[in-house]
């Protein structure tokens, strides 16, 4: 199983991001789909996350700003920023908690992280 990712970059303050997130190889299903960041010197955290049926949480700090989506057809999940601040500068990682077809059990997988710059 493994998650891409795409659409980092280094960004004004006020500007737009969007992120995406496939994930791919055998899986018999993907529970729930999300974004977590990490910024130098501090503890990843969840930014928003996903459920198969559409149940969606967001962090207070991007509540308004960040939209989380997913395809369940294709795998994917997107994450559109607006309106970003140099606060949110950090290491974006997917994550998946899914059910391979070669296990019993569901477990958490990541992506290898993409670095998203705010400038002021």
């Amino acid at each position: 199983v493994q998650l891409v990712e795409s659409g980092g970059g280094l960004v004004h303050a006020g500007g737009s991001l969007r992120l995406s997130c496939a994930a791919s190889g055998s899986i018999v299903i993907i529970n729930l789909m999300g974004w977590y960041r990490q910024a130098p010197g501090k503890q990843r955290e969840l930014v928003a996350s996903v459920s198969t049926g559409g149940t969606i949480n967001y962090a207070d700090s991007v509540k308004g700003r960040f939209t989380i989506s997913r395809d369940n057809a294709k795998n994917t999940v997107y994450l559109q920023m607006n309106n970003l601040k140099p606060e949110d500068t950090a290491v974006y990682y997917c994550n998946a908690y899914l059910l391979p077809t070669w296990s019993v059990s569901a477990s958490n997988y990541w992506g290898q992280g993409t670095q998203v710059t705010v400038s002021s």
